[in-house]
């Protein structure tokens, strides 16, 4: 065979080997290749590419190209026509054809490739088609033609060889592109960069349509999805899930119609894996995890055959180099994980981590004790106790070993296999740079409950106590600072006659020239007790200064109260936690009593898989494996943080490795879903949100949910300049769904922000929660947190750093994507050498 041979692979994969670029006699139809041996003729007449063209993962010297066509009459979604079956054509070449993309244009210069490929209706007329042969680092070209129609050409760079030095990449990381809600204008902006390859996390499609997170605003080009069959799901009036390979199919093709979408596959290569919702949501092997949806004990049920189904239109669907055998009866009958070598520079590692994983360590089965009914996802998946998780974790991996199975078999994402392939991966590489295609979450997100609740508390506490001083200084004669004094001591136990006399001694001693010091001895020479003393002391202190400053007898109250409420009844909580007599006092005893304890926000990440986590970062620090970065979505958000040796050690343990999270291109964002599971948790609701009420002239009150998660969660403490900033995407989403022209947005927004400034509410109380949250110093190794985003990273990486540009998008403008599509970029550096990221 000549350099035109070609090799059929199983099933509808077909293959062909590239000549070499600019050879004679390349091209025309005398030298043209019949692949897949259908014995079908080329189809003719008028057809169409409903769902255009794509590439995906590039090497040094292959390719794997991917199209759609359906004769011209044919719907864009449906089954494609039976008894049709045919051939078209392909060509390949190495000529500049960089004007013709987006357009049919005929394709220029000599084809390095010119074969004919099956078009079959059981693979529902999908062609996937492997050129080899290929020389490193060239930019290519291509088209299919089908009967008399070309196909949109397509462009693909291959990477360069793996002994190349390489100056530096550019690419791009995307997940969860939800058709139903927001919009899609991120995709806009990933066209116009210039890029190497795009790696996708994950989320492509979604498998529900019309569920309780898909009904809200969208933009108007995405229309109402209806599944073939589907399935309705449990507690859901609208919802239905994809079940059949008919639906799997019809998401795919329905979600390729998008001209953004087909814009980014005509232009980059992409390497992609999926995640959850390519089949269904936290899934675990064939298992779904619905709430009210389960086995009659509760355990998940298994769906092997929804499972095959959606492998299935995964892998005819996306342009993907991967090992798939339709006669494997198993649900594991696909291979998604490998590595891509890019010279020198980088080795990208992508992994699957649904298809292998363990159930989550603490089944949604679980019985709640408090209730006697299953957990579900609540106490499960999210906002699970750390001690319990770590409890039964341990049980599970000592049973595995006690039966003589592989320690972490049972409490794994990757399954044994996976894991030591990329263990072995990470071991072997030799590019500078280790970069790992990670779908979930590799940061610790936890909180400690007891120090959240003695927040609240204390918070919930300031009103009251303000109005308790201010009533106290109507007996001082007007004197707010001796008022305060008194309410200080009274709170933390004296009696009142004693806390009489020792705020009078206090106030004496300060009136004297007293350090603070001498104004406690003598509080306690009074009959106070130390403790009672030192708080009375710092609020006359702190309401002294006020009054210095010109404040109010009200804001002198409610500087006293905030000494009182945080010197005092935060510590005295966080000390006693559901014992403190303010908890008792704060009449919610019981809704309290299951937070007094250390959470993780999601344990389907690998928070819920600490063993496996603690054995990886062994691995690479036991190995002295550096320069590894996580590349994750799934969570709808950004974060950028450090990813410890042993979260669970002293000072949180050692960074091995940084872990760079990307927001959805369109999902609701992490905040927007806790915030309204929280909005049930009373108090603990404070946690996330605090609610705005916004008038602006002409425009009526605009209702916000400002974002408190993020500071929860550890933020550093904001000024006011920067709380405003934190709300201006949100206030600009909110002013255009009431109405306000684009053009008119952005002096709105400044014009609000402004009369915001001013306003107590926001430059007191909600600028005192967000500092006093901040305080938490939960999750010190998380550098940067945006929970309330939707956008895409960026990513340019050299031998001396990654730089990784988180770019947040705005949101919908009345039912159309903005004209302005990014709203804020925020930088994440990592050097080379150093398991450390810094944010700016």
């Amino acid at each position: 065979m000549d350099r035109r041979r070609f090799l059929k692979w199983g099933g509808f994969i077909t293959a062909s080997v590239a000549t070499g670029a600019g050879l004679a006699g390349c091209g025309g139809s005398d030298n043209t290749v019949v692949v897949g041996d259908t014995g079908a003729p080329l189809v003719t007449g008028a057809w169409k590419f409903p769902q255009s063209v794509a590439s995906g993962d590039p090497r040094a010297d292959s390719i794997l190209l991917w199209t759609r066509a359906v004769p011209a009459a044919a719907d864009n979604v449906a089954v494609a026509p039976a008894g049709q079956d045919g051939a078209i054509r392909l060509l390949v070449t190495a000529g500049d054809n960089s004007a013709a993309l987006g357009s049919n244009a005929v394709l220029a210069g000599a084809p390095v490739v010119d074969v004919h490929l099956p078009l079959l209706g059981q693979y529902d007329n999908t062609v996937r088609h492997k050129v080899t042969g290929l020389a490193p680092g060239v930019v290519y070209y291509y088209q299919f033609v089908a009967g008399d129609t070309r196909s949109n050409v397509g462009r693909f760079k291959t990477a360069p060889a793996a002994t190349a030095d390489v100056a530096q990449l550019q690419f791009v990381y995307m997940t969860c592109q939800d058709w139903s809600v927001n919009h899609w204008g991120a995709m806009t902006s990933i066209a116009a960069e210039q890029l190497d390859f795009i790696v996708h996390l994950g989320d492509y499609i979604y498998e529900t349509v019309g569920d309780d997170f898909q009904l809200g605003a969208v933009e108007s080009r995405h229309g109402a999805l209806t599944l073939p069959d589907g399935v309705a799901k449990a507690g859901s009036s609208t919802a239905k899930y994809a079940n059949t390979l008919a639906d799997y199919r019809y998401l795919y093709k329905q979600y390729r119609t998008d001209p953004r979408l087909q814009a980014l596959h005509e232009r980059f290569a992409f390497i992609a894996v999926w995640d959850d919702h390519e089949f269904t949501d936290d899934s675990w092997q064939d298992a779904q995890t619905y709430d009210g949806s389960t086995n009659a004990d509760g355990t998940d049920l298994h769906q092997s055959s929804r499972r095959r189904n959606a492998n299935q239109a995964w892998f005819e669907f996306m342009p993907a180099d991967v090992s798939f055998d339709a006669a494997d009866s198993s649900f594991q009958n696909i291979r998604i994980y490998r590595d891509f070598q890019f010279g020198k520079l980088m080795q990208l590692v992508m992994t699957d981590q649904r298809l292998y994983r363990s159930d989550h360590i603490i089944p949604e089965s679980s019985i709640n004790p408090a209730t006697g009914k299953p957990l579900g996802r609540i106490g499960s998946r999210y906002l699970v106790p750390q001690q319990t998780l770590a409890a039964v974790e341990a049980q599970k991996i000592a049973g595995a070993t006690a039966a003589g199975q592989a320690p972490l078999a049972g409490v794994s994402i990757l399954g044994n296999t996976q894991r030591q392939w990329w263990m072995d991966k990470m071991k072997a590489a030799t590019s500078t740079w280790k970069l790992w295609g990670n779908e979930v979450s590799l940061l610790r997100m936890g909180m400690n409950g007891i120090d959240a609740i003695a927040t609240l508390l204390a918070l919930n506490a300031v009103p009251t106590v303000a109005a308790q001083v201010g009533t106290t200084a109507g007996a001082t004669a007007g004197n707010v600072a001796l008022a305060g004094a008194i309410v200080a001591a009274a709170i933390a136990g004296a009696t009142a006659g004693t806390a009489q006399n020792g705020a009078v001694a206090i106030m004496t001693a300060a009136l004297s020239g007293g350090a603070a010091q001498a104004q406690a001895g003598a509080g306690v020479a009074a009959g106070l007790t130390a403790t009672q003393a030192g708080l009375a002391v710092a609020v006359y202190a702190a309401v002294t200064t006020a009054a210095a400053g010109g404040a109010a007898a009200t804001a002198q109250a409610g500087a006293a109260a905030q000494t009182i409420a945080f010197g005092y009844i935060k510590q005295d909580v966080q000390a006693n936690g559901a014992a403190s007599s303010f908890v008792a006092a704060s009449g919610k005893q019981e809704a309290l009593a299951p937070f007094f304890a250390r959470f993780l926000l999601n344990c389907d990440q690998w928070d819920g898989y600490n063993g496996e986590r603690k054995a990886l970062m062994a691995h690479l620090k036991s190995n002295n494996i550096g320069n590894v970065v996580a590349l994750t979505g799934d969570i709808h958000a950004f974060f950028a943080g450090t990813v410890n040796d042993d979260f669970d050690a002293a000072g949180g343990g050692t960074p091995v490795m940084v872990d760079l999270v990307s927001a959805g291109i369109s999902s609701d964002s992490f905040f927007s879903y806790l915030r309204d599971a929280a909005s049930a948790l009373g108090d603990i609701g404070t946690l996330v949100s605090y609610p705005l009420a916004i008038p602006v002239p002409g425009v009526g009150t605009v209702s916000l949910n400002f974002n408190l998660l993020d500071y929860t969660m550890g933020k550093a403490a904001p000024t006011l300049a920067q709380l405003l900033e934190q709300l201006r995407v949100q206030l600009r989403g909110a002013l255009a769904a009431k109405g306000v022209a684009e053009g008119a947005l952005e002096a709105t927004v400044t014009a609000v922000m402004a009369g915001l400034q001013a306003s107590s509410d926001f430059n007191t109380s909600l600028l005192a929660l967000a500092q006093q949250l901040a305080a938490l110093g939960n999750n010190g190794w998380i550098k940067h947190l945006n929970t309330d985003a939707q956008g895409y990273t960026l990513v340019t990486l050299t031998p001396g750093r990654l730089v990784a540009q988180f770019r947040q998008v705005n949101k919908l403008v009345g039912t159309s994507a903005p004209a302005t599509l990014v709203a804020r970029t925020t930088t994440a550096t990592v050097t080379a050498g150093v398991a450390a990221v810094v944010v700016s």
